[in-house]
């Protein structure tokens, strides 16, 4: 399964969003389930989905899913 695909179901599944939500273009605080509580359990169920650890700076930075794509890149996660 390609990178953003995977991706796009962790951000499904750990906010709670339905299929229809465009989750390729979401923001940080976009919705109301992406939250500072939403964000943490976001950043988990990346970690544990792609056997990476954010730095604190990285946790902070993840401001939207293309963001969160770069920085799984950068972890040598590949589509």
């Amino acid at each position: 399964m390609a990178l953003n695909d995977r991706l796009r179901t962790v951000f499904v599944e750990a906010l709670g969003l339905s299929d229809d939500v465009d989750v390729e273009n979401l923001k940080y605080r976009d919705i109301d389930e992406w939250d500072s509580v939403g964000h943490m359990a976001l950043v988990a169920a990346i970690e544990d989905e792609f056997d990476v650890q954010f730095e604190t700076d990285q946790v902070i930075d993840m401001s939207s899913f293309k963001v969160a794509v770069d920085m799984l890149k950068g972890f040598g996660v590949e589509d």
